[in-house]
């Protein structure tokens, strides 16, 4: 999903409006917590892989950090780092810090960070990157930011996510009402285009399930899941057609007579490039070696 030129280019359905998903963040702030349980334990899960790695951070970001449920976990692992948690929404922000307020927080997008450069030795980000247009361009900011011995840690969602739903919805009409995911491969094509060296991925499937439709539709609404992409339907969804839409998610109903919703979670691991004189020389050498 890279958008870089949109003043020329008709911006396809699932582009996100940027201050939709702000101001859908926003609203969820208060209740997201109670409501997060899968990117609580994707992030949990995120935490535990921090223990294969060597290094001692001093310095850490953690991008689209939300309302700040991994900041203490971040804090035990690391007692003496500084961390910083960086959102784009002000509300989620606000109740950060209440949870953690030896953080220091920053309002800011992830392709803008107000960050020194190569001055961050950990980068951790849990399911920000699916609300992001250019993940090149997001990579390309952590590239500039991490130390190039630094490392990143990230997760996100991979195509497969919420595929009962999606299907459900078109069965039903031809609106884009499911976010965009990226493959895996191309995740791991892009860190490598922004410079980030010797990227890691691997991926997994969680099922939830729930004993109707409306109940992950109320879960996404809680927790700021909203549909904001410029394909998506204007006005409100008649009573009729949401019928049209739970019907078609029954068929997926299992034999312990609940409905599934499958999450394709990516992980991803890299480390910071190289300084350029370096990167150079590599390059010099691979292109002799195939002469």
């Amino acid at each position: 999903m890279n958008y870089k030129d949109s003043s020329t280019t008709a911006l396809p359905p699932d582009y996100l409006e940027f201050n939709q998903v702000i101001q859908s963040f926003n609203r969820a702030a208060h209740h997201y917590s109670a409501h997060a349980y899968l990117q609580k334990k994707i992030g949990e899960d995120l935490i535990q892989r921090l223990q294969y790695l060597t290094m001692k951070p001093l310095q850490i970001a953690d991008i689209g950090c939300g309302s700040g449920h991994l900041l203490p976990l971040l804090q035990q692992f690391y007692p003496t780092a500084q961390i910083y948690g960086i959102d784009v929404a002000p509300q989620m922000l606000q109740i950060a810090q209440q949870t953690h307020p030896t953080a220091q927080f920053i309002c800011a997008e992830a392709t803008q960070l107000p960050i020194a450069t190569h001055s961050m030795d950990l980068i951790i980000s849990n399911l920000m990157l699916q609300w992001c247009n250019d993940i090149h361009a997001v990579f390309t900011e952590f590239a500039r930011v991490l130390k190039p011995e630094g490392t990143l840690l990230f997760s996100t969602f991979g195509p497969d996510t919420l595929q009962e739903l999606r299907l459900s919805w078109a069965k039903v009409d031809n609106y884009n009402h499911i976010n965009y995911f990226i493959d895996m491969h191309n995740i791991g094509d892009s860190l490598l285009q922004a410079g980030l060296r010797s990227p890691v991925m691997d991926a997994e499937r969680l099922v939830l399930t729930y004993p109707d439709g409306m109940r992950l539709m109320r879960d996404l609404k809680m927790i700021g899941a909203h549909n904001v992409t410029l394909g998506r339907p204007q006005g409100l969804t008649g009573k009729g057609k949401l019928q049209a839409v739970l019907a078609h998610y029954e068929t997926f109903r299992t034999e312990q007579n609940l409905l599934p919703a499958t999450y394709e979670v990516i992980y991803g691991y890299a480390l910071g490039n190289y300084p350029v004189e370096t990167e150079l020389s590599i390059v010099s050498l691979e292109n002799l070696h195939r002469l």
